[in-house]
């Protein structure tokens, strides 16, 4: 499955065009390398994903086409979360 369309179905980014501006930007990894939007994800993967002063490190634990907004959060499991401060 693309990363852009994972990352609308499973519900951790809300558009796919804004999961493809985030991929785009550079600001993805999938299993510690660089992923564009079109980069493909299997279940065991690891992505790390940063949100402006947030960075979440979430498994990849199935794949589905579409989801219900209750099952979403069972397609991944979040591994790490923490917050990026700027260096002042």
């Amino acid at each position: 499955m693309r990363v852009d369309k994972f990352l609308k179905v499973s519900r951790l980014i809300k558009r796919r065009t804004l999961a493809k501006e985030v991929a785009d930007q550079g600001r993805i990894l999938v299993n510690g390398q660089p992923a564009k939007a079109s980069s493909t994800v299997k279940p065991g993967d690891e992505m790390m994903i940063r949100f402006g002063q947030r960075v979440v490190m979430v498994s990849v634990d199935r794949l589905q086409e579409t989801t219900r907004k209750e099952e979403a959060a069972m397609m991944y499991t979040i591994l790490k979360e923490e917050k990026v401060g700027s260096a002042e």
